[in-house]
């Protein structure tokens, strides 16, 4: 009787998976959804100048706590000729010039002399209790509604969020990105509909920050779903532009900024991955390619040399992919954020966007992999080596971030190997969220196979 259970249990899962059903522990395929398309340039162009974010600090005042760039990596002229790239000066709503942060300040970087517009911020600090301060915002906030009523009103919306939201950004290292928390914190104070402010929280925001890495904008051509957990489907515009939120009015305003970014989306779609600046060993790579379309190529695709290739958009289930699971699990355990997003204006009109939670991560395309340490969905691994051989991954590690320098052989940040955590200058892989395990597959690798890959892995 047993035996007969156990093939007809057998006998319904294959039928099951026959019929397109997938099982526990199988991939899932993420279906496409229709895109908007634009200008390129417009779209570079309103990504480095324009006021989606229409309010931040009077210009004569940023300053005093900024310096001047002196580098203008964007060659932006007029007031912007001195602002860094991070930031751009706007007209607020009543004309007063502001300085606002924009969407650089996560999604480029400095990389030896030289910024990469679309290269995930692995610099940025979000244990900066200067920076991300709301005394300060208060204080600001204080002095402008005695000395000039004017920049007041323009610096108000801004102040305003960054009082109520800034004090609770906070990671536990450097070199992380808590862009999930921002979003909970900016929807938590935003009616679904009308998008105008509260001042009391419409949704409950608790819980840990969860940290993230910042994937390359560059894979996006490639992608079907947004974000690690692959949960962000239909209209990429409206993600792309929900740092909106930050200062937006209301829904009349959105709408006219959601008129850009399918101009944004094209620039971001134009972006390409830049190549490995050394030598590469030519043979060795080809033997690596080898190895990677037997082990790594059903998942992450296959990369051709002109360019072509195929990308499979797969959700892999944690049970197979076994790294840390506070990125995936927060989703769940905040369904009041997703609902409020599928009931919002961002799910609504004729491009709309939505969040679809899953148990797992998605499989992302490897383009430009060499220059986007560290590895893993919360930056967790400093090395592609480290990365392939589960072995050498450093429980705490350190890197120079005021001199940063890159191991061209490992492929990743030179790091120094610590005894212990200290502080926020150190990965602690022992924190909740923080986990460096799972992706095991390089293990399963001879160590010249996995030489091998590297070296593939550089040539795309």
């Amino acid at each position: 009787m047993k035996k007969m259970m156990i093939l007809l249990l057998l006998g319904m899962a294959g039928i099951a998976f026959m019929k397109g059903v997938p099982m526990e522990d199988e991939p899932v395929k993420v279906p496409a959804s229709p895109q908007r398309s634009g200008d390129a340039d417009r779209g570079y162009a309103y990504l480095t100048t324009g006021d989606y974010i229409k309010s931040g600090v009077p210009y004569d005042l940023f300053f005093l706590g900024v310096p001047r760039n002196t580098q203008n990596y964007l060659k932006r002229d007029s007031l912007n000729a001195v602002v860094p790239h991070e930031y751009t000066a706007v007209k607020a709503a009543n004309g007063e010039v502001v300085v606002a942060p924009n969407c650089l300040e996560c999604h480029a970087q400095v990389f030896e002399g030289k910024l990469y517009v679309g290269l995930g911020n692995s610099m940025i600090d979000f244990t900066d209790r200067r920076k991300l301060n709301p005394r300060a915002a208060g204080l600001a906030e204080k002095m402008l509604m005695q000395r000039d009523a004017r920049k007041y009103d323009a610096a108000m919306p801004f102040l305003r969020a960054m009082k109520a939201i800034s004090g609770q950004l906070y990671t536990e290292v450097r070199g992380v990105n808590s862009a999930d928390r921002l979003a909970d914190l900016l929807v938590a104070h935003r009616d679904p509909q009308t998008l105008r402010w509260s001042n009391e929280p419409v949704i409950d925001v608790s819980g840990k920050v969860v940290p993230t890495d910042t994937p390359p904008w560059w894979l996006l051509k490639k992608k079907h779903a947004m974000f690690y957990n692959g949960f962000g489907r239909g209209d990429f515009g409206r993600f792309l532009m929900a740092s909106n939120l930050l200062t937006v009015s209301d829904s009349s305003e959105a709408r006219e900024v959601d008129g850009h970014f399918n101009d944004v989306l094209a620039y971001i779609y134009s972006i390409q991955p830049p190549k490995y600046p050394k030598p590469i060993n030519a043979a060795l790579a080809k033997k690596g390619g080898i190895v990677f379309v037997r082990n790594c190529s059903k998942c992450h695709g296959n990369y051709g040399s002109d360019g072509s290739g195929e990308y499979p958009n797969l959700l892999i289930p944690e049970s197979l992919v076994k790294t840390d699971s506070m990125l995936y699990k927060a989703n769940y355990q905040s369904p009041q954020f997703i609902e409020w997003f599928n009931k919002s204006w961002f799910a609504q009109g004729d491009h709309p966007a939505r969040l679809e939670p899953f148990d797992g991560y998605i499989a992302p395309p490897l383009d430009g992999i060499w220059m986007t340490a560290p590895y893993l969905h919360n930056g967790s691994v400093p090395t592609l080596e480290a990365l392939l051989n589960s072995k050498l991954r450093p429980a705490y590690w350190s890197r120079d971030f005021d001199h940063p320098q890159y191991d061209y052989e490992r492929v990743g940040w030179k790091y120094t190997r610590e005894d212990s955590a200290r502080g926020t200058a150190v990965y602690n892989t022992d924190l909740p969220g923080y986990g460096n395990y799972g992706h095991p597959f390089g293990d399963k690798l001879s160590e010249q196979e996995r030489k091998a890959v590297i070296e593939y892995l550089k040539t795309l």
